[in-house]
């Protein structure tokens, strides 16, 4: 948990909410103690549950206070049932009832057309139980469970301090977590109203505080001290504007617990600091992670004691060594015990059991007495007495100490990411200001928000100013509008921005050196010296690159599409024309240069180092040489900018070489993709060369573009198993290892590090018990496992002074131990390697950098080819890794997909599990996450085309709408003929808000709504009715389906671009101001967008037929066209059909239908031209007659 101490997962409704309470005391505890933790010290379990949020005066009649106890019938009125803890009342809607996969095939089988003949009847029914079975299954979100932890050291120092220290140290936790719970109160917490805008409801409004249960634990899973808090916040809020009870928005919940665990970390660390005195430092955990954060004086060794995952292990092995001692009378060999330490590893791991605090903190303290040679309570309690500590206020922090601090956060944010959300400046300046201490929490967050507004200050927005004004009744206290979403404007900084914009520039400057065709032609027709042909999609690409002078140009190649024999023709061809030495090579990491050396038979190196040398030597490039940077989509932007600047400057080429729907770059990037998808005409390799199987090859190509319809080829192959995450482990690993004796090379992926360490453990155990892996001595490895003689390792870090043989360790090489030395250091050779090659490793490196090779992660497999891959797969992998992951072998790769998500702290499930889960909606969901970083031009562009859609508009306008009319449509249904109590429950209605946009469509379709309203009151009886208020809105639909009037009488309804009704009568002069700059600003959109369609001769504008020539009937086609242009724009339609898939909504289908009747007005009006045309056209003696179509 070191670096995390904040995590979030959904808690779902029904009877999850058991799992809260699971290890709960049976008793009551001492009631004379304080504390919960005190009260409860001396009895098996964990305290009950207690209210926290200021929303709770809301419940019943402001019976429940913070702090007080949680009972299980409320916590399963409130998070099972959605309803009020104490009076059992409904807070708002309640939770939706989804349908089962069952229930629905079952639905659309009944609805399968009786004619069809049995194997037609089967094909039907199974492609619909392959969709449902993608869609899965939803479940009602009931609350979203918060885990609060402290860090590591605070909770060792926990576990083992007197019970008056443990006391105090629990009470800095609980302070934190209630400040963090305030500050979700105020800076994250909303609720979405309003029309939808293709994403959810248009508004993001505030919320009258948080309801939430909060929950005790002491340890993990292991029986480790981990003093950690559970903190369910209910979905129910009431809104700021109506105090109507709705739902959370669930997105910035997901968004902001970055931010909020590097926060909490700092306010905890503050509160203990004020509590205990006790100071804090920065602890290294390698390159690739932030530092964590340590009690100075509590030692590493013990908490790497209290860490590991492996104590039952431990535990088992002594076991297993007193059997042998009392067996044979003497202590076992070191190497005899590494064998009865595997056995030990295969052992079950016992269930976790309930213990008293009391229990528990008598055996770490125990445990630590023995680590540290010294009395663990009295330790803890030197440690926990300081002097005074030197606490700041917020105005002790100088104005340019914090746009330093701006500058700094920006900088390192921007290192790693093309765009920013304030979030992720937030997580920064955390970090940033971790080492200070605060007096109070609110200094803290009072300096964190000064920082990042400096951040911003010195950032480059990218996402556009409100387009229009908006009324104060949709402005938030600060005056931003609820329109945007807190904290979701988009940043990036110039530096990126012009980095891109050069590159950009250098595609299309095409005075870079070339290649004649004549030569290319001959390369490219002649078997390579091992008797391979290019294909014709590789020939065309590299003739495409040699001659087309651009200064910087891309190839681009699925997994397996034979790059690299591209390549070395490419090699070929550019050496004959500018001589020998004239290709070289960089790539983003050491292994994939050394990959492409070995390859090409060129000079390479890794792209920071190459800089690096050009910085202290001046080495540049030469005239006409071509430089090819392979794996380029793992370049990281600035780094690609400063080697094609150079590039350019010497009169060189760069050829990017990669695949953009691969792994992206760790540093910010984007760059690969931005450069192919803005030439749209890029060279790519089509042809699939690496799999043996055909079906492969296409299959492949639809998983690498997503295409969740993949999924049943696979299937049909026996290529995707389903199960637990631990049957999945035990199943894969089973599987590699089948292989790994059968002689094939095979890889092992995961791109989550509990598994690919448990694969490796488990891989490990099995060679020491085949006596692969061997004594006498181990090393220790820093992730907690262990290396010997015979194991296979991966070296994590690049260090030039490790010679082997004529190379050197890199990050990412694999390798067999020869031997285990006692000092620590280890014997490597290079794996597959037979003689030479060898390194000694000193024990530092050994530590810190050296892990077990057998099972990598997604960015270690790519670059790799195997005979078979078997990949663990689960809901967090995205569709980049998922790719490289599943074509890295020749003959199969099969998936095995983990339906759960382990908790790491607990036995049982997580309650937002989802138990209908299957591996096919898994790796659908995995299929639609993509996790590749879009540019700064790109993201430019999407939030331009997001803020200015018709969608968005639209959904403003109906949304101002509503509440510009509202006390027009009220007082009318108050007049409407209906009882004052119908009247009041249509008011408060969830159906009151489509009834009056009913209201508004029918006036806009000329109707006398302040006339037909009554009459449809009179029309039938509405005292059985359940919601008066939605047979309203059916009855008016119903009667107004039609624009009022008879065929010549009838006016042209008042829409906005043909589909939004416009409001009118008497409202604020704000309100109608607010609509109709949005009026203008839809139409100028549709008529925008029909010109871009026009302009580029978009497909589906072809069905609305050529323009009319006559002024007239151009102006009437064009409104029509106009009408299809605003309905796609404001669907995100993307099809070549003109009005797209089937409507969804209710809203939807009755614009759609305005839309089909627009294209058959345009196609009318093409079609009376040409009869008139026709009819125009002389006649000539004896032409023949025109057959009749």
């Amino acid at each position: 948990m070191n670096g995390v101490t904040v995590s979030m997962r959904v808690m779902s409704a029904g009877d999850g909410y058991k799992y809260l309470l699971r290890t709960v005391a049976a008793g009551d505890g001492n009631r004379s103690l304080s504390t919960p933790l005190t009260r409860y010290y001396n009895v098996e379990g964990t305290p009950p549950g207690r209210w926290m949020g200021s929303g709770l005066p809301a419940l019943g009649t402001g019976q429940i206070t913070s702090g007080d106890e949680v009972s299980e019938a409320q916590l399963q009125l409130l998070v099972g049932m959605g309803r009020d803890p104490v009076t059992g009342a409904p807070l708002g809607r309640a939770y939706p009832v989804y349908k089962t996969i069952a229930q629905r095939i079952e639905e659309r089988t009944a609805t399968l057309d009786p004619h069809l003949d049995p194997p037609g009847r089967a094909r039907a029914i199974a492609a619909i139980e392959a969709e449902e079975a993608e869609r899965g299954t939803r479940r009602a979100v009931a609350g979203f469970d918060f885990t609060f932890s402290i860090p590591k050291s605070a909770s060792v120092l926990w576990g083992v301090a007197d019970a008056g220290t443990q006391s105090l140290i629990a009470q800095a936790h609980h302070d934190a977590v209630a400040d963090m719970i305030a500050f979700i109160e105020r800076e994250v917490a909303a609720i979405r109203i309003g029309t939808t805008a293709g994403d959810g409801a248009v508004a993001q409004v505030d919320v009258r505080g948080v309801i939430a249960t909060a929950y005790d634990h002491y340890d993990s899973r292991a029986g480790d001290p981990h003093l950690h808090t559970h903190v369910v916040i209910s979905n129910k809020v009431q809104t700021v504007l109506d105090g109507k009870w709705r739902s959370l928005d669930s997105r910035p919940m997901h968004a902001a617990t970055v931010a909020l665990s590097e926060m909490h970390e700092a306010v905890f660390a503050d509160h203990l600091t004020r509590m205990l005195g006790v100071e804090w430092e920065a602890r290294a955990r390698g390159r690739d992670r932030n530092p964590a954060w340590a009690i100075t004086g509590v030692p590493e060794e013990l908490v790497a004691e209290f860490s590991t995952r492996a104590r039952h292990i431990d535990e088992a092995t002594d076991q297993l060594i007193d059997q042998y001692v009392a067996e044979h009378g003497r202590r076992p060999s070191a190497a005899t015990i590494m064998k009865l330490r595997a056995q030990a590893t295969l052992s079950t791991r016992p269930e976790k059991t309930v213990h008293s605090l009391a229990d528990l903190t008598a055996a770490w303290r125990k445990r630590a007495t023995a680590m540290l040679g010294e009395d663990a309570t009295g330790w803890a309690r030197r440690i926990a007495a300081n002097e005074q500590p030197l606490l700041l206020r917020a105005d002790d922090i100088p104005l340019d100490i914090v746009r330093n601090l701006g500058e700094s956060i920006v900088a390192t944010v921007g290192e790693k990411r093309s765009t920013w959300r304030r979030w992720n400046l937030t997580a920064e300046a955390a970090r940033q200001t971790m080492d200070y201490r605060f007096a109070t929490t609110q200094d803290r967050e009072a300096i964190v928000g000064l920082v990042v507004d400096a951040a911003e200050a010195v950032s480059l927005r990218l996402t556009p100013f409100e387009l229009a004004s908006s009324p104060a009744a949709f402005r938030r206290m600060d005056a931003t509008s609820v329109f945007r979403s807190k904290n979701s404007t988009i940043y990036s900084s110039h530096q990126l921005l012009d980095a891109e914009a050069r590159l950009l520039e250098r595609s299309h400057d095409k005075t870079g050196p070339t290649v004649s065709l004549a030569i290319m032609e001959r390369i490219t027709r002649r078997p390579d010296p091992e008797g391979r042909v290019l294909g014709e999609d590789q020939a065309e690409a590299l003739v495409r690159i040699a001659v087309s002078g651009r200064v910087l140009d891309v190839l681009v190649g699925p997994a397996g599409a034979g790059k690299t024999t591209a390549m070395n023709a490419l090699r070929r061809a550019w050496e004959t024309e500018h001589g020998a030495g004239s290709v070289v090579g960089l790539a983003p990491s050491a292994g994939a240069a050394q990959v492409l050396a070995e390859d090409l038979g060129i000079a390479t190196e890794n792209t920071a180092k190459w800089w690096q040398t050009h910085q202290t030597t001046g080495a540049t490039f030469q005239p006409g040489q071509l430089v090819i940077v392979d794996e380029a989509s793992l370049a990281g932007t600035l780094s690609l900018d400063r080697i094609t600047g150079l590039a350019a400057k010497a009169g060189a080429k760069v050829l990017l070489v990669g695949d953009y729907a691969q792994l992206q770059s760790v540093d910010a990037g984007g760059a690969f993709g931005l450069l192919v998808r803005e030439r749209g005409d890029a060279p790519e390799l089509v042809d699939v060369h690496r799999f043996t199987h055909a079906w492969e090859k296409t299959a492949s190509l639809d998983l690498r573009h997503g295409h969740t319809d993949v999924i049943d080829t696979y299937d049909a192959h026996d290529r995707i198993h389903d199960g637990a995450t631990e049957e999945m482990i035990d199943s894969a690993y089973t599987a590699w290892r089948a292989d790994l004796l059968a002689g094939k090379a095979t890889v092992l992926v995961s791109d989550s590090n509990e598994s690919v360490t448990a694969l490796n453990t488990r891989a490990r155990t099995d060679l020491i018990l085949d006596g692969v892996v061997r004594g006498p001595r181990e090393v220790d490895l820093h992730d907690g496992t262990r290396a010997a003689t015979g194991d296979v390792v991966i070296t994590r870090r690049n260090d030039r002074r490790l010679r082997a043989g004529r190379g050197w360790v890199r990050n990412g090489d694999r390798w067999n131990v020869l031997d285990v030395r006692d000092d620590g250091s280890i014997t490597l050779q290079r794996h597959g390697a037979k003689w030479g090659a060898t390194v000694v490793v000193p024990a530092d490196y050994v530590v810190e950098h050296v892990e077990l090779g057998y099972a990598v992660t997604s960015y270690r497999a790519q670059g790799i080819t195997t005979d078979t891959a078997h990949v663990l797969v689960d809901s967090a992998m995205s569709l980049e890794n998922l790719y490289v992951a599943m074509t890295r072998g020749r003959d199969a790769n099969i998936a095995y997909v983990a339906v759960d998500q382990p908790d790491a702290s607990h036995d049982v499930p997580h309650p937002g599990d989802n138990p209908a889960a299957t591996g096919r909606s898994v790796l659908s969901g995995v299929l639609q996450h993509a996790g590749a970083e879009l540019s700064a031009h790109e993201t430019t562009i999407a939030e331009q085309e997001t803020w200015g859609s018709i969608a968005q508009l639209a959904a403003e306008y109906e949304t101002i709408a509503a509440a510009a009319q509202h006390d027009r449509w009220a007082t009318l249904i108050q007049h409407s003929g209906l009882t004052e109590t119908q009247a009041a429950d249509v008011l408060a209605s969830e159906a009151f808000g489509p009834l009056t946009a009913e209201l508004r469509r029918a006036e806009a379709n000329h109707h006398n709504v302040d006339a037909l309203l009554p009459k449809l009151v009179r029309a039938r009886r509405l005292d059985d009715a359940d919601d008066v208020a939605a047979v309203l809105h059916h009855r008016v639909a119903m009667a107004t389906a039609r624009p009022a009037g008879s065929e010549r009488t009838r006016k042209t309804p008042r829409l906005i671009a043909g589909l939004v009704p416009e409001a009118t009568g008497t409202m604020s002069d704000e309100m109608r101001q607010a609509l109709a700059e949005r009026r203008d600003l839809i139409e100028a959109r549709a008529d925008a967008a029909l010109d871009r369609a026009l302009n580029e001769a978009a497909p589906w504008t072809a069905e609305l037929g050529p323009q009319p020539t006559n002024t007239r009937k151009l102006a009437t086609w064009r409104r029509s066209a106009r009408v299809v242009a605003a309905y796609r724009d404001r669907y995100q339609v993307i099809t070549e059909a003109a009005i797209g898939t089937q409507a969804e909504t209710i809203g939807q289908k009755i614009d759609a239908a305005r839309a089909r009747a627009a294209v058959a007005q345009a196609q009318a009006l093409t079609n009376e031209t040409k009869t008139a045309e026709q009819g125009r056209r002389p006649r000539t003696v004896g032409a023949a007659r025109e057959p009749v179509m």
